[in-house]
């Protein structure tokens, strides 16, 4: 460890998929991981899902949003209790909350990017210093915002073999490209879950593709997936990154059910292997963390197209459900001592550059 103390945080994650929160507790010094604690993934209720999603594209800041943030951050509280009690931890045994709330609106190139939640409430709430509010600082120096989990993948990443690619199968699908020499290149891919989710929900009534069955049935309408891919954002050179809904369905015309979910699934994978040009050598590894890991459709057409290892990051030992709530307690801790949260071949900020505020109890 660093000439800093390691310090024990708890991250929190609301992701893009709009299942739930992740909760997860890392102890470290913001340079390289000291423990890796216990975690906790508690699930939206249908009805508050159902509101949260209403609010995406949403910039105003009208009573709804505001209720909505307030549960939430409410919400919030109850599963760092939760964690707690799962890890026989007393508010004390803890020195920071690491709470990314949950993004409604992400628009870089317009300098937006929008997550709601109070991190001064959650901090009154549980008695513990939070930092918030990770992405506004980059975002105004030019950078894109995310994806922020790059520098934690490297940090977890230290001893394994490299070039390694990191890969968040979420409802946006991000990448970290780690060097043989250690330096990062990070970007989102495109679609992860999100429209294949979203397919699901207005076909089939389910949340999502549980083990990419439904896609396995299909067939790829290939001039819906040949339509999909002209969209600019692929030939953009890195880093670069989306906002949930960037890519619509509605190409997929009246494709029966099966055989959209076939091509949405396939639309993932390909972003990924078009993302693969801007690496400066292949990797000889790729570990998958998101819920995406657990659909073998599309483990299997990364796979097949990589022609390397593709695996879970459990492989490894990591915890792929908790992978990214613990990236915040572990930024919560750089931002704590001043260090940079994103980097130029992250984000694109102009220079390496700390973020993140903090609210004392």
């Amino acid at each position: 460890m660093s000439e800093r103390a390691a310090v024990t945080a708890l991250g929190l994650m609301s992701g893009t998929s709009l299942d739930g929160i992740d909760a997860a507790i890392v102890r470290t010094d913001g340079e390289r991981i000291a423990d890796i604690g216990p975690a906790e993934t508690i699930a939206y209720e249908p009805a508050f899902r159902g509101r949260l999603r209403g609010l995406l594209g949403r910039l105003d800041d009208d009573e709804e949003t505001a209720e909505v943030a307030r549960e939430l951050t409410d919400l919030h509280a109850r599963a760092v209790r939760t964690l707690l009690a799962r890890a026989g931890a007393r508010t004390g045994d803890v020195r920071l909350i690491g709470f990314h709330g949950h993004t409604v609106a992400h628009q870089p190139a317009k300098r937006i990017t929008r997550q709601i939640g109070d991190g001064a409430h959650l901090a009154r709430m549980t008695g513990i210093t939070v930092v918030d509010d990770f992405r506004s600082r980059d975002v105004a120096g030019a950078g894109e915002g995310a994806p922020l989990a790059p520098l934690f993948h490297a940090a977890l990443a230290r001893d394994l073999e490299k070039p390694l690619c990191v890969l968040n199968l979420g409802g946006v699908a991000n990448v970290t490209y780690i060097a043989e020499n250690g330096d990062v290149l990070a970007f989102d891919t495109g679609p992860g879950n999100a429209l294949l989710d979203d397919w699901m929900g207005r076909r089939a009534g389910t949340a999502y593709d549980a083990g990419g069955r439904l896609a396995a049935s299909g067939h790829v309408n290939h001039d819906a997936l040949a339509t999909l891919l002209q969209a600019p954002y692929f030939d953009r050179p890195p880093p670069k990154s989306l906002d949930r809904d960037a890519f619509g369905s509605g190409k997929l015309g009246e494709l029966a059910s099966a055989d959209g979910a076939a091509t949405l699934a396939a639309f993932t994978v390909e972003a990924v292997i078009r993302g693969t040009s801007f690496f400066p050598q292949a990797a000889r590894r790729w570990l998958v963390c998101g819920g995406g890991r657990r659909n073998e459709t599309l483990m299997r057409g990364l796979a097949d197209s990589l022609k390397v290892a593709v695996e879970p990051v459990e492989a490894v030992g990591w915890l792929g459900d908790a992978l990214e709530a613990q990236a915040f307690a572990f930024l919560a801790v750089r931002s704590l001592y001043g260090l940079p949260i994103s980097l130029p071949s992250t984000t694109g900020v102009e220079r390496p550059l700390a973020g993140g505020t903090m609210h004392r109890p």
